[in-house]
């Protein structure tokens, strides 16, 4: 980056606005190149051009958006701090409580939330980021997370023993089989019940926790993968697409074929009177 800042200095008046578009067209920012992008940005607005003027300040755009996402990240980490001194905080998230069909997810995540130069950006409630994101951030997450760990209950188990504890069940799973034993359990909308771990549980969690947030994804990227595996069996329910949610055309699939074996039978009284 230091030599394309030397290169615009010496060479720009002489650069078409293609040139130097094709220079600076693809790079994005991050916390490494910022200032030098910063000062292409105000090398670009002082040239007399008007094209190249539009990509000074379009590079000052990009930064901006940076900042504030790195700002907005930089606070669920704090957020996490804010808790106490704890040398490992784990969060724990679930995905498919309220399917038809398939098992309930959960995922705990340890982060390294004193690395504040290593954010891991973009992360929020699972369900505000696109699937193509998710599937990014996922692994991204499982490579720098200090600990993760997923835990799953099947539709028999919800079945037999309730979703409630089947979902308590799967928080707990998920934080026993991390690799490090965390010292506080941050968990999404509530506290998790006989639980051996200081735990604290948080309101719309995978909004302001980053721990929670990265259990979220990873959680909802599993889970999603499992019922796109689910669909090869059982196309006709089109579970690559709802999830194993009611959907209309999900539940004109059971009106029309019944049930499949990874169907929860208690969730569909109501439906089951119609078939």
């Amino acid at each position: 980056m230091k030599e394309l800042v030397k290169d615009l200095k010496e060479n720009i008046s002489s650069y078409s606005f293609k040139k130097v578009n094709e220079l600076i067209g693809k790079i994005e920012v991050n916390k490494d190149n910022k200032d030098d992008l910063l000062e292409i940005s105000l090398l670009l607005n002082k040239d007399k051009r008007k094209n190249i003027i539009s990509l000074g300040d379009k590079i000052q755009r990009h930064i901006e958006r940076f900042t504030k996402e790195y700002l907005r990240v930089k606070a669920m980490y704090e957020f996490d701090k804010s808790f106490g001194e704890f040398n490992f905080i784990a969060g724990v998230d679930e995905v498919g409580r309220g399917p038809l069909a398939g098992p309930i997810v959960s995922c705990a995540v340890i982060l390294n939330l004193d690395d504040l130069e290593d954010l891991i950006l973009e992360i929020n409630d699972s369900k505000v980021i696109s699937e193509a994101k998710r599937e990014y951030l996922s692994e991204i997450i499982k490579k720098k997370a200090i600990s993760y760990s997923i835990a799953c209950s099947s539709n028999d188990e919800i079945d037999i023993k309730g979703i409630a504890y089947c979902n308590n069940k799967v928080f707990i799973d998920a934080c026993n089989g991390l690799s490090v034993k965390p010292d506080l359990v941050l968990s999404d909308g509530y506290l998790i019940k006989n639980f051996n771990i200081q735990n604290k549980s948080v309101i719309k969690g995978d909004k302001h926790s980053a721990t929670i947030a990265c259990a979220s994804i990873v959680a909802k990227v599993y889970r999603d993968n499992l019922m796109k595996e689910y669909h090869k069996k059982y196309p006709q329910y089109q579970f690559d697409k709802n999830m194993g949610y009611g959907t209309k055309n999900h539940v004109e699939a059971l009106k029309v074929n019944g049930m499949t074996s990874i169907h929860r039978k208690t969730f569909l009284n109501n439906i089951l009177q119609q078939l």
